[in-house]
């Protein structure tokens, strides 16, 4: 459930072409993509951290600590769609640098809505497990893996974006707001 190092290392490379300041994270599990991103960050740097596991948020929480980058992560411990509409409805529409999705599968679409609305124009959409072992591509599927097509669908034709999908790690789409 955690992503590849290289994943990490190339998701670290883009936060700092964007010169990303403020960021979304939907789904945290053991925090190794918010302390690659928060590590690259400058000091005055902010990530939105959203999860519901109290357990593996946990072990996050220590290994932030430890790299010292936990005072630019705001973890909140609610679903991630309840979090992500209040902070639109505290009027911060157009605030974000960036926004990594990697939670439950089939509320990515809902998660990349909200975060395009939370994003500035030119701000970066990442989508990971895109490719999701291959099943993407076979007939049929599970209800995650539907989902998972259907974004990549969905993606590929939104023209409020520019979007590549690279065969990295699990699969990543990155999609630029227009």
């Amino acid at each position: 459930m955690q992503i590849a190092p290289e994943q990490g290392q190339f998701m670290a490379l883009l936060v700092q072409l964007v010169n990303a300041r403020r960021i979304i994270e939907v789904g945290v599990f053991t925090g190794y993509s918010s302390l690659a991103i928060a590590d690259v960050l400058p000091d005055d740097g902010y990530i939105l951290a959203c999860d519901i596991n109290p357990d593996t948020t946990a072990i996050a929480r220590r290994y932030w600590q430890a790299a010292g980058v936990d005072g630019k992560i705001n973890l909140q411990l609610a679903p991630a769609l309840e979090t992500l509409n209040n902070v639109l409805a505290d009027g911060e529409a157009g605030t974000f640098d960036m926004a990594f999705i990697d939670a439950d599968k089939s509320s990515y679409d809902d998660y990349y809505e909200c975060c395009l609305k939370l994003l500035r124009p030119g701000g970066l959409v990442i989508l990971d497990n895109m490719l999701w072992s291959g099943r993407v591509a076979e007939e049929g599927g599970d209800a995650d893996t539907d989902a998972l097509k259907a974004m990549n669908w969905k993606i590929h034709q939104d023209d409020r974006v520019d979007m590549v999908l690279l065969p990295l790690a699990d699969g990543i789409m990155l999609a630029r707001k227009r």
